[in-house]
């Protein structure tokens, strides 16, 4: 009985968790190289295919979303099954421009030019 209550005590635990990654995660760097806006995001655990990503001129939406393994007695749940993270993007960027994701070793690297400025001479 004792084995079985902390068990329950575990689990519950670790659902609690979950949610806390699932409200905080992906952690993101964002940076400017050249011309471009270059946002960093840790996805470890997601496939390629369940990675969805939106943009507008001043933010980027990165979501995924994946299933646990069934048929399986869980001690602990801490992964999380989805995320959604929107970035305020510190730069305007160009929506139709060449936007460039790439997805590599749970990690995915999103390309994005800036919007050009234009600099006024004073005289």
């Amino acid at each position: 009985m004792i084995k079985e209550t902390v068990h329950e005590i575990a689990r519950k635990i670790s659902e609690k968790s979950r949610d806390i990654y699932e409200a905080i995660l992906p952690p993101v760097d964002v940076y400017e190289e050249g011309n471009e806006l270059v946002v960093v995001a840790d996805l470890a655990g997601f496939n390629k295919e369940d990675i969805k990503l939106s943009l507008t001129e001043s933010t980027l939406t990165i979501s995924a979303e994946r299933k646990d393994k069934e048929g399986v007695d869980y001690y602990w749940k801490q992964r999380p099954l989805r995320i959604k993270k929107v970035v305020v993007l510190p730069d305007k960027v160009e929506t139709e421009g060449e936007v460039k994701a790439k997805y590599e070793n749970g990690v995915l690297t999103v390309t994005l030019p800036l919007k050009k400025k234009v600099h006024i001479p004073v005289q």
